[in-house]
C-alpha cells in the first residue's frame, strides 16, 4: 500500500545508508565493462547532438557523473538525499552536485543536452513514472539522449536494510522492459537500443537508450 509518504522515506533511507552505498559501488563502473560500454555511448550520443550540459538524475555519490567527465561531457548530479549528495561533493569536489528531486525537476525547458537516470526510477511508484519521464522530456533538447537502467522483473519488495546493514525502508520496483519502454515513447522520446545485462540471473538489469523527440 503507497503513502503521500514514499518519497521522504526514499530520502531518509538514502541519507541513512549514504556512506555504505558510496563505498558498495565505489568501483562498480571499474568492473562491469558493459557498464562503461553503455556511458561510452551515451557520451558519444551526446557529442553527436552538438554537445552541452548533461544531467545525471539520481546521481547517487557521483561516481557516474565523475565517470562522464572522464569522457568529456560536461554532466552535474542531481539527487534526492543531502547525504548522498554530501559524499558526492567530498569524493568529487571540482564538479557539480544539487539536491532535487525527479518529480519536480528544477530545470529549464529545453535547458540539457543529455539525461541520464541510472538505477534511481527504481523507487517511483508506477503511477507517478510517466510524470517523471515527462520531466525527462521537459528538461531535454530535442534530439537529446536519454539513457535508463533499472531493474528486469515483474515484483516490487519493500528494503529495509542494506549497505552496512544500516535501516531503509524504500520500495524496490522491477519492470519489463517493455513496460518502460511505453512510458517512454507516451512521453515522446524514441526508443533507440535496449541492453540486457545478466539476463540469465534473477537480478538482471536492463539499460534503455531513447531520443527526444
Amino acid at each position: 500500500m503507497w503513502t503521500d509518504d514514499w518519497l521522504v522515506d526514499t530520502r531518509t533511507s538514502y541519507d541513512t545508508v549514504a556512506v555504505g552505498y558510496a563505498d558498495y559501488v565505489r568501483d562498480s563502473i571499474a568492473r562491469l565493462q558493459y557498464l562503461r560500454g553503455a556511458l561510452a555511448l551515451f557520451a558519444d550520443s551526446v557529442r553527436a547532438a552538438g554537445g552541452g550540459l548533461v544531467a545525471d538524475i539520481g546521481c547517487g555519490p557521483g561516481h557516474v557523473t565523475a565517470h562522464l567527465n572522464t569522457l568529456g561531457v560536461d554532466a552535474f548530479g542531481i539527487d534526492l538525499s543531502p547525504g548522498r549528495v554530501a559524499v558526492a561533493r567530498r569524493d568529487h569536489p571540482r564538479l557539480r552536485f544539487e539536491v532535487g528531486s525527479m518529480t519536480e525537476l528544477d530545470l529549464p525547458a529545453a535547458s540539457v543536452a543529455g539525461l541520464l537516470a541510472w538505477q534511481s526510477l527504481i523507487h517511483i511508484p508506477d503511477a507517478e513514472v510517466p510524470s517523471v519521464i515527462g520531466q525527462f522530456h521537459r528538461v531535454l533538447r530535442p534530439g537529446a539522449p536519454l539513457q535508463l537502467l533499472f531493474h528486469v522483473g515483474t515484483e516490487s519488495r519493500l528494503k529495509t536494510e542494506g549497505y552496512g546493514g544500516r535501516p531503509m525502508k524504500v520500495h524496490v520496483h522491477r519492470r519489463q522492459p517493455t513496460q518502460v519502454a511505453a512510458w517512454l515513447r507516451n512521453a515522446g522520446f524514441e526508443v533507440e537500443a535496449q541492453l540486457l545485462l545478466a539476463p540469465e540471473e534473477k537480478a538482471s538489469q536492463a539499460i534503455l537508450f531513447a531520443r527526444r523527440n
